[in-house]
């Protein structure tokens, strides 16, 4: 007999709440018709990934910045309505904002 057995032995009356983490969690970020650009830059001779042409909110863009930097574990910042990443994680980052529905163009190399 396991534990889900004793607890409804103790408790026959009580119906256990099903609840599905994956849709609490998930953000409500503004999707937008136009695509968002990556871009493929070296500065001072190394790779960076930037994201530009989001047009929704800049807290949005914030958090999406940070959730990248968290996924990737890369560096990274927010300046200038661009998300600038360090390191080539071009196709990375263009499946993780299609899975969220982002549009999503490559631009350069």
């Amino acid at each position: 007999m396991d534990l889900q057995d004793q607890l409804k032995n103790l408790f026959p009356d009580h119906e256990p709440e099903h609840t599905d983490d994956s849709d609490s969690v998930k953000e409500n970020l503004w999707l937008q018709d136009d695509p968002i650009i990556c871009k493929y830059e070296k500065r001072k001779g190394k790779p960076i990934t930037i994201l530009e042409g989001y047009t929704g909110a800049t807290e949005d863009f914030k958090k999406l910045a940070k959730e990248l930097k968290t996924k990737l574990s890369v560096g990274g910042s927010f300046k200038d309505d661009r998300i600038i990443i360090q390191g080539d994680y071009r196709d990375k980052i263009m499946t993780i904002l299609k899975e969220k529905g982002f549009n999503v163009k490559r631009v350069g190399g």
